[in-house]
């Protein structure tokens, strides 16, 4: 019998970065943008927030020291995470190039379909890392704590920043929009990458009550007198940008800003890892492994530049 050569294509260290941060990042909070990323962290990153309140007062001959400067600690510890997943090659035979797959135990991995794997895994890492980042949960495998998880334990949040949710649709998103607006602490309000990051179904609600369908004087018309027929692609709210996250649960928003989130992943450069293993010439099997290896977290610097909204706060409920 003749030698068959299955493929087995693999990745680690720096050649295998490229892979996994693609598919953290294809995350849809951090494709576009939503947070602030910190790469490369080895094992921890402690973050070091600053309060400096009280800097001016009236003008003496003497020095008073008059300000007050706190600064914070919090840890930023990624998690290791990994993909150890098996499929039948002949689950594809009928998809994909079976000609270019061969037959039998000559049965191999072509490179293109290789690539395909590799993306399509990559694809379902960056989906659950979009729920990872937002309501993740450590104790549960494959998951670390998310912004909520990490928010809604933390006794430092002011408890007027924690607005009670309802059920959000078109009739009442614009009420609802308002109370987290008016809870915007006023030294917030109106910087630049002040955010309310809202959940899927908020999002749908708002665009479908500014098409002139909701309540509160919206015109049955909506936006330019285009009704439902327009494209908003960048939505604002009393001056708020708007983002849409995949990854809060229904009926849930958070307003903050950017600067304030941080995601953090390993140092990929040494420890990432990538492999699509064909088992053929192992143990006679139709079966491949694809093996991915990775860690990620997240973390925030003041829980007071925070309002919640449809998240209970169990250390400081409201």
């Amino acid at each position: 019998m003749a030698t068959t050569t299955n493929i087995t294509t693999s990745y680690a260290g720096q050649e295998a970065a490229p892979y996994v941060a693609a598919a953290l990042i294809e995350s849809a909070t951090l494709n576009r943008g939503g947070v602030d990323v910190m790469p490369g962290i080895k094992f921890r990153k402690t973050i070091r927030p600053t309060n400096i309140e009280d800097i001016i007062a009236d003008a003496t001959c003497d020095f008073t020291a008059t300000s007050s400067v706190t600064v914070l600690e919090r840890q930023l510890e990624p998690k290791e995470l990994q993909v150890n997943t098996q499929f039948c090659k002949a689950d594809f035979t009928d998809t994909w190039d079976s000609q270019g797959m061969g037959f039998g135990l000559g049965e191999t991995l072509p490179k293109e379909f290789s690539d395909f794997i590799i993306a399509q895994y990559a694809a379902q890492v960056a989906e659950k890392n979009e729920i990872n980042l937002w309501r993740g949960v450590a104790s549960n495998d494959g998951e670390y704590d998310g912004f909520v998880t990490l928010i809604s334990a933390d006794a430092d949040l002011p408890a007027a920043q924690e607005i009670a949710g309802t059920t959000v649709d078109a009739s009442n998103v614009i009420d609802e929009l308002g109370k987290i607006v008016d809870a915007i602490p006023d030294r917030l309000y109106g910087k630049e990458d002040m955010k309310i990051y809202v959940a899927n179904n908020i999002y749908k609600a708002y665009k479908r009550a500014l098409g002139g369908f909701g309540a509160n004087g919206l015109g049955a018309n909506g936006v330019n007198g285009l009704g439902n027929n327009q494209n908003l692609d960048s939505l604002q709210f009393d001056g708020v940008e708007i983002f849409q996250t995949f990854g809060l649960a229904k009926d849930t928003a958070i307003a903050t800003r950017k600067s304030n989130l941080k995601f953090g992943v390993g140092d990929l450069a040494n420890h990432g890892e990538v492999k699509l293993l064909d088992m053929a010439d192992i143990d006679a099997s139709r079966n491949a492994r694809f093996v991915m290896r990775f860690s990620a977290g997240v973390q925030y610097e003041f829980a007071k530049d925070f309002v919640t909204y449809g998240i209970t706060n169990s250390a400081n409920p409201a």
